[in-house]
């Protein structure tokens, strides 16, 4: 991911608006804001997790996995949870199963169906893990009110409703 570390200034957004009149500067300047804070969380995120040896790919698929009431999901529905390709899922369980994080479980009844489990191995990973995920971001959220963090919830849901008119 780009991660932008300058945000463009008044004067840069101004001279895009003189050679493409009808930008918006402010919609812009908050769009970049956002891009940014986003980056910004997810690069904290990625450090955290790189802490205890994950990236965030592998964490994602621990946790889709420990969600499950026997721990175990096919790789389609985790590439579909996760908002990633099989092949891209295929990877990260390639990487978990290496350490020992997850096992690949064939169907008795039919070869070429996979299914993927969650192993004591991975459940430790993440009960090493989430401790410190949950209170570095009661202390990220700890900054906004109640109210603050409703209304970007509710603003975020409400642009990512609309983000088709970006495709």
């Amino acid at each position: 991911m780009l991660l932008l570390k300058e945000l463009p200034t008044s004067k840069s957004l101004k001279k895009f608006v003189s050679r493409y009149p009808d930008a918006d500067i402010e919609a812009i300047s908050d769009f970049v804001n956002l891009l940014r804070a986003s980056s910004d969380i997810s690069d904290a995120l990625d450090k955290l997790l790189a802490r205890h040896g994950l990236l965030q790919g592998r964490w994602w698929v621990l946790v889709l996995l420990m969600r499950e009431d026997d721990l175990i999901s096919s790789p389609t529905e985790l590439a579909e949870k996760a908002g990633v390709t099989k092949a891209t899922m295929t990877g990260f369980i390639d990487g978990l199963e290496r350490e020992g994080l997850v096992v690949r479980l064939l169907d008795a009844a039919d070869r070429r169906k996979i299914s993927i489990k969650l192993t004591p191995a991975g459940q430790q990973k993440l009960d090493e893990v989430m401790p410190d995920y949950h209170r570095k971001v009661k202390a990220l959220m700890s900054i906004l009110t109640k109210d603050q963090r409703t209304a970007m919830v509710s603003s975020a849901k409400t642009l990512a409703a609309n983000v088709g008119v970006m495709k």
